[in-house]
């Protein structure tokens, strides 16, 4: 069984040694080990990935529970083979209705073989969606949108979920909260191409260089944005010259950005690609 172990706190000594003592005194096969030390947030980050048999899932989740209690780390354990059948989302939102309304539609359908288990937004224009579909809401955003990530990642706690998928989601995740829920578990999508065109306005930037083709992106996060080495697939469409900036968005927004978010997004729930070192992998 593949598990990940995502250790995130203050900056300290001595934070890893009892994790990668333990892990290894189980006689796991280690694939993957990252540490971050963000010294601008005092911010200690560590990522396992491991192989363990399956039985000895809950023996490890309740040994590193306690590691965390002493070293006042924050630390996950999860396997994607726990849940690989139906795994469990978590769609965030701000005001776009499209790309959440596609990836309903898409479960629905059975075309992603997933469980919608809680929407959350930081404004309320997707909560008709939520309520439409039967998934449960969450409004975190204050009057002006802000958000409060450790209240994000409680409620992902809370409903015990797989992957996040940021279907438009306006906010920018501190580095604490990518790390808490890294090694491929957070999907976003963004609305131009990477690495071409970063930002909050690429259709604007494209448009500016006279481009014809313009497309999104769905991408595993990591705490660089839009960072482009993390590209799950990628969805354009071609206009003639002189088309309209305000259409060329309308098209993006209605048509190309579901279209893009919903085939990513059942690419990681079929588990044909994962992040493997902050880069995208096929799975063989």
């Amino acid at each position: 069984m593949q598990i990940i172990i995502t250790a995130v706190g203050p900056d300290n000594v001595r934070l890893v040694d009892p994790i990668i003592h333990y892990v290894t005194g189980e006689g796991a096969n280690i694939g993957e080990v990252q540490m971050y030390d963000h010294d601008e947030e005092a911010l200690f980050a560590m990522l396992l990935r491991i192989e363990l048999p399956a039985e000895r899932l809950d023996t490890l989740r309740s040994a590193l529970r306690e590691i965390g209690s002493i070293k006042n780390l924050a630390i996950r354990v999860w396997s994607p083979d726990e849940r690989a059948a139906r795994p469990r989302l978590a769609i965030c939102t701000t005001y776009r209705q499209e790309t959440p309304l596609a990836l309903l539609r898409a479960i629905r359908d059975g075309q992603i073989k997933a469980d919608p288990t809680v929407m959350i937004g930081n404004r309320n224009a997707c909560r008709g969606i939520a309520e439409q579909f039967d998934v449960p809401w969450h409004n975190i955003g204050d009057a002006q949108g802000r958000v409060d990530d450790d209240q994000l990642v409680a409620l992902l706690d809370q409903y015990e979920v797989d992957y996040v998928v940021l279907a438009r989601y306006m906010r920018i995740l501190t580095a604490a909260a990518c790390w808490k829920y890294a090694g491929g578990r957070i999907i976003n999508l963004h609305h131009g191409l990477l690495p071409s065109f970063p930002g909050i306005r690429p259709y604007h930037d494209a448009y500016a260089n006279r481009m014809l083709t313009y497309g999104a992106t769905c991408h595993f996060i990591v705490p660089e944005l839009d960072a482009g080495n993390q590209i799950i697939n990628q969805a354009t469409f071609t206009v003639p010259p002189g088309e309209a900036l305000d259409n060329i968005i309308r098209i993006g927004e209605a048509d190309n950005e579901p279209r893009c978010l919903v085939e990513g997004v059942r690419r990681v729930v079929d588990r044909e690609v994962q992040l493997h070192f902050h880069r995208v992998v096929a799975r063989k």
